[in-house]
């Protein structure tokens, strides 16, 4: 993959992959038809993760465990023309492995007996109606409705006889995915219901001797339709959905955190105001591209945000020439180039003295000088414009559909990760001259998944947990009033990282190193870990050598056996046992599945290196057979993932300082890298630069505020709306404290300069809490810190949250004043649990009820 992915991401292809071999082996073993589907929030990167499956589906993957299916063919079936390409540049532009030459777009003139393993096609719906020349060969064919077996006019073999010959033959496997919106899937009543099957289902579930293909993998934001379609296949196995938690997709920093509202406070006609104020939004953010890019070293190109201007379907002139006008006066060196529209037109605006292109939707992203775009809907299936961070909708708020389905192109992040600290760059602002307080918070509820808009099959904006949809915020800078000695016992915080199902120790070493000798860090860092890997091998293979010796024999000698039965004997077949010298082939077998073991990497360099020691003509040869017999050895690969492990510990401590000091997109890097581990690892948190806050409730009236926050608006106070009556209880109790400096509110995502903290829920999936308070205690010589969670025991979350902080705790407890949990009992009484205890500690892991952990002895009152 060119593409690292996120552990979101490794976590469901690896999911994908268990179920296609299931699949895989309930068709050749039971000819049973199978179906599940991926189902991710808008920006997670659904293509991405289908391009790492494919991978491996047609190559292996040793970080899977996964063998190459040399029999897999895929169909990639969409409802809109415009996917099929854009879909096979994603492929090609995310995937290292796949050639251009093995995506193949089905056109009218494809005649093939069968498709070819190792390719995918990509073909959608239209090119499967009767009249289509890829089904019935001619345009001017007269047959009356949908005939599968009707022969062709001008070819040797239509779509239908290519799908039946290779569902057929019992050499190839056939894996049906199904992309996005599908329409064609959709009965929009109960009329449509009770007719015909449409081409979608026919191609599915089979029809008119067409026999239902093997395995469908459906792929959507929302597979709601999909799983109506599978629920009305007969005979065909369900596997339980692979779901990507959308918390854990924002957490990655792929999508914009924060969604900025902006409408007008009374009635009245504001368009050009807040188009003004839209357009100032853009060229504030493009200095704070640049300023960022600048700051970084060495610096970076900026990224060149954009403003979409919305417009009503039929715009009149006087409405567009007036936008312009507008946007020119706000914007005065804006170039005349920079103007651009996506309208379902295709033609060119002239406009006064400005002339307008039309732009491809997939082309904007590519295209910088592009700085202001006019569109209308949701401009087409399947765009997205990450530089995108302003939007001005002139649609009225009876149609906040529309809105929210264009904002949903414009959520992911630009660099596809988040800027650490800084949430005006972390976020997509939208500005509705025709809303109100009300309007805009329905749009706001919809936002955040607290309200279901119409199901488009987009699934709106994505997003999850962590997200905020903010009216009226203001950016908090650097408290300037906070001493320097209090920020730097801030740096010092412990955060953790989210544990990985598949980590590999080898795998992490190798990134590791890699990513040190680029930043010359280590200039050798490769040499080295390989060095200390290979002397791991050695002694191993010294340790084992009677082993590997049996282990080499059974590679080089393929046993088997002749029955030999005389013909009208009712005797039993006598069998004869042969061997065979293996060939080259059954010999890289055996070494290709070393290198699932020890890595491909590791095992193709140690064959190497051994070759070197053995100094023999065939030596390449001979070390693939004892590498692949050592590999065979149980325990090989503990050993080696120990020693790995042990070595990119004790690198990743040696230059913490270092690496904290690179640019944050190499910093970046590093965080990857760390997080590499079945195990929660220790990460740096990083000082906020930019944090927003609402400043006003929902009737407009300002916020109550506090002093003594990090980060705080020009008059050094901090608002504290959107803390509980719980949560301000406890800053109260703490900035009443004689030896109080400061306070910080812990952002509630797991983003950089939040400290957070790794969890097992209740079904074994490892999650990140974020405690709600950092206090900061001592004097101008000394600085306590303490994290105070307020936290309710009637979550369902509550003890398993509770668990991962004692674990944290017994960690980190010396670099804390306090680690306390702070719950409220019946009667308002607030009592704490002190998690520096070990009784404590102790009590938390053996308990079944959070609530009884706070009445208990073990607690006490909070004072």
């Amino acid at each position: 993959m060119r593409f690292g992915l996120k552990d979101y991401q490794v976590d469901a292809v690896g999911d994908v992959l268990n179920r296609l071999v299931r699949a895989r082996d309930d068709w050749h073993r039971h000819r049973e038809p199978s179906a599940f589907s991926l189902t991710a929030t808008t920006g997670a990167g659904k293509t991405v993760m289908a391009a790492a499956v494919i991978e491996a589906l047609f190559d292996g993957d040793s970080d899977y465990d996964f063998a190459a299916e040399p029999s897999a063919a895929v169909l990639w079936f969409t409802d809109d023309p415009s996917l099929n390409e854009q879909t096979r540049f994603k492929l090609i532009e995310a995937s290292d492995r796949i050639a251009g030459s093995r995506l193949v777009v089905i056109e009218n003139t494809f005649n093939q007996e069968k498709l070819d393993p190792g390719r995918v096609y990509f073909l959608n719906a239209q090119k499967l109606s009767k009249n289509s020349l890829l089904v019935k060969g001619a345009p001017q064919d007269e047959l009356d409705g949908f005939d599968a077996s009707a022969p062709p006019d001008a070819r040797q073999f239509t779509f239908w006889d290519t799908l039946r010959n290779t569902i057929g033959d019992e050499h190839l496997t056939l894996y049906v995915i199904l992309d996005e919106a599908h329409r064609g899937m959709k009965a929009r009543s109960r009329q449509d219901r009770a007719e015909k099957q449409t081409t979608v289902k026919r191609l599915i579930n089979g029809a008119n001797g067409l026999p239902a293909v093997p395995v469908v993998w459906g792929i959507s934001a929302t597979v709601k339709r999909f799983d109506d379609a599978m629920a009305e296949a007969e005979g065909r196995t369900r596997y339980a959905s692979v779901v990507v938690d959308p918390a854990r997709v924002q957490e990655s920093g792929l999508l914009k955190d924060d969604i900025r509202l902006d409408f007008p406070a009374e009635t009245g006609r504001f368009d050009t105001v807040l188009l003004k104020r839209a357009t100032r939004k853009v060229v504030d953010s493009t200095t704070l591209w640049r300023e960022y890019a600048e700051a970084q070293d060495p610096p970076v190109d900026p990224v060149a945000p954009l403003l979409v201007v919305q417009v009503p379907n039929t715009p009149s002139d006087e409405l567009l020439l007036a936008a312009l006008a507008t946007i020119r006066d706000a914007w005065p060196h804006l170039p005349h180039d920079a103007i651009a529209h996506v309208f379902g037109e295709h033609t060119t605006l002239e406009l006064g003295a400005d002339v307008i292109p039309y732009v491809s939707p997939e082309t904007v992203q590519d295209r910088p000088h592009i700085r202001v775009l006019f569109a209308k809907d949701a401009i087409s299936t399947g765009w997205d414009c990450p530089r995108a961070e302003v939007l001005v909708s002139f649609r009225p708020a009876s149609d906040h559909t529309h809105i929210t389905q264009l904002l949903g192109r414009m959520v992911r992040t630009p660099l596809a990760r988040r800027i650490p600290g800084n949430d005006r760059l972390n976020s997509v602002e939208c500005v509705l001259p025709h809303f109100n307080r009300k309007t805009a918070t329905d749009v706001a509820e919809v936002l955040l998944g607290k309200r279901a808009d119409e199901d488009d099959g987009t699934g709106g904006t994505g997003g999850g947990g962590g997200r905020r949809v903010l009216v009226s915020a203001v950016d908090m800078q650097v408290n300037a009033a906070i001493p320097a000695h209090v920020w730097e016992a801030f740096d010092r915080l412990p955060s953790q990282t989210l544990p990985r199902k598949a980590a590999k120790p080898v795998k992490r070493l190798s990134a590791l190193a890699q990513a040190l000798s680029r930043d010359a860090l280590r200039p050798h860092a490769r040499k080295d870990a390989y060095g200390e890997l290979f002397g791991v091998l050695d002694g191993l293979a010294a340790r084992y050598k009677d082993k590997i010796e049996e282990a080499s024999y059974a590679i080089l000698e393929v046993e088997g056996e002749t029955l030999v039965a005389t013909v009208g004997s009712d005797s039993a077949a006598t069998p004869e046992k042969f061997t065979e010298i293996a060939d080259d082939r059954s010999v890289e077998a055996d070494f290709k599945s070393a290198g699932r073991v020890l890595s491909p990497d590791v095992a193709r360099k140690y064959a190497d290196h051994v070759a070197v020691a053995t100094e023999d003509d065939d030596g390449l040869f001979d070390a693939h057979v004892r590498v692949a017999a050592l590999a065979k050895i149980d325990g090989v690969q503990a050993e080696l993932d120990r020693a790995a492990d042990a070595l990119a510990r004790s690198w990743i401590d040696e230059y913490r300082v270092s690496i904290k000091g690179l640019a944050d997109e190499r910093r970046a890097v590093y965080d990857e890298v760390i997080a590499m581990s079945r195990e929660p690892q220790r990460i740096e948190i990083l000082r906020p630069r930019v944090r927003a806050e609402e400043t006003e409730d929902g009737d407009g009236n300002l916020l109550p505020t506090r002093a003594g926050h990090l980060m705080a608006a020009e008059n050094g106070e901090f608002p504290i709306g959107a803390l509980n009556a719980r949560e301000r209880r406890v800053l109260e109790a703490e900035m009443a404290r004689a030896d109080f400096l400061a306070w910080y509110r812990n952002p509630g995502r797991a983003s950089e300069d939040s400290l957070a903290i790794a969890y097992e829920d209740g079904k074994g999936n490892w999650r990140r809490m974020c405690p709600d308070f950092v206090f900061f205690h001592g004097d101008e010589h000394s600085v306590r810190v303490s994290i105070v969670d307020p936290h309710g025991f009637h979550l369902g979350d509550a003890l398993s949250k509770l668990r991962g902080l004692a674990d944290y705790a017994e960690q980190y407890a010396a670099e804390f004043h306090r680690i306390e949990s702070v719950a409220e009992i019946k009667g308002g009484t607030p009592r704490v649990l002190d998690l520096k205890e070990a009784a404590v500690r102790d009590a938390i892991r053996a308990a079944g009820d959070a609530e009884a952990l706070y009445v208990s002895g073990i607690a006490r009152d909070y004072l």
